[in-house]
């Protein structure tokens, strides 16, 4: 999956101490989009603009290593974190020779290489939209100052403390005998999937299960499983898989809003995603394997 990238290891503490060098890595995010150099995209290998490629002085905030690979990311002046890298919204960013935007869900589906920066630049993407998004205070609107001691953006009007946002996500392999329910998304990733979904408030993550399987397709299930967890920073997510047993019926009621396939598939007939990267992929591996 995306995280195992061992022998590298990510490094997520918030280390203030670590003052930038002139070769970390500059994490430039306009949208879904970042800055990568597309000449080595060409040959597979994703890289992204270093501190020493910019000619102004930056004004940077600490974001994650992997080993000794240090990230930052811009932010203001007043703490503010930049979108289109230290430009305003509506520009077109910065300017470097041999350096564009490439929608972030392109990156990770181009499978370049080396895997470990795709997970850094996964992780980078999620800390990055909740700087983006806890500017100012959700309590009384005032303007937010870093913690200095951990990961934490604070209102000194209020006192509210808002931490990084993890959304669960249940990811679900219903099992008929030999077969496996496959969907495929009605919008987005067009690749085999499972049936997945956000656990509501008040719900457990079982309760969870058996809510989006029913409403996705309108089986009952039983039998739930754990199986295995893994973070997916593209949308902020931590993702929880499951199996479990179809309970009844294996009649399919779709729902055509989300989904444009929904059917149980025999083993040996699962077609898998293109890459290794996805919780969802291993499960049906897994499941076609045994």
């Amino acid at each position: 999956m995306i995280q195992d990238i061992f022998p590298h290891k990510l490094y997520n503490q918030y280390r203030p101490d670590i003052q930038p060098g002139k070769d970390d890595y500059v994490i430039c995010i306009k949208e879904q989009n970042m800055l990568v150099d597309t000449q080595q995209m060409e040959n597979q290998i994703l890289e992204f603009p270093r501190v020493k490629d910019f000619t102004e002085e930056l004004n940077l905030r600490y974001l994650l290593s992997v080993d000794d690979e240090h990230y930052y990311i811009y932010i203001q002046g007043d703490g503010t974190v930049r979108e289109a890298s230290g430009v305003e919204k509506k520009a077109e960013g910065p300017s470097l020779p041999g350096y564009d935007y490439m929608d972030i869900r392109k990156i990770r589906k181009s499978g370049s290489a080396p895997r470990y920066r795709i997970f850094a630049l996964l992780t980078a993407k999620h800390l990055y939209d909740w700087y983006r998004d806890n500017v100012f205070c959700g309590r009384c609107g005032k303007r937010m100052v870093h913690s200095k001691k951990e990961r934490a953006m604070m209102c000194e009007c209020c006192g509210y403390t808002s931490y990084p946002r993890i959304m669960p996500a249940v990811i679900v392999g219903v099992r008929d005998k030999d077969r496996l329910l496959i969907t495929r998304y009605r919008n987005g990733y067009q690749h085999n999937a499972l049936v997945a979904g956000f656990t509501e408030i008040g719900e457990t993550l079982e309760e969870t299960v058996m809510r989006e399987v029913k409403e996705e397709t309108g089986i009952r299930v039983k039998n739930i499983e754990y199986y295995k967890s893994q973070p997916w920073g593209i949308a902020n997510d931590i993702l929880m898989g499951f199996y479990c047993d179809a309970d009844g019926s294996t009649d399919i009621r779709m729902e055509e809003d989300e989904l444009k396939y929904a059917e149980f598939v025999h083993k040996q007939d699962i077609v898998l995603q293109p890459d290794d990267f996805s919780l969802t992929n291993e499960m049906m591996k897994v499941f076609k394997e045994s």
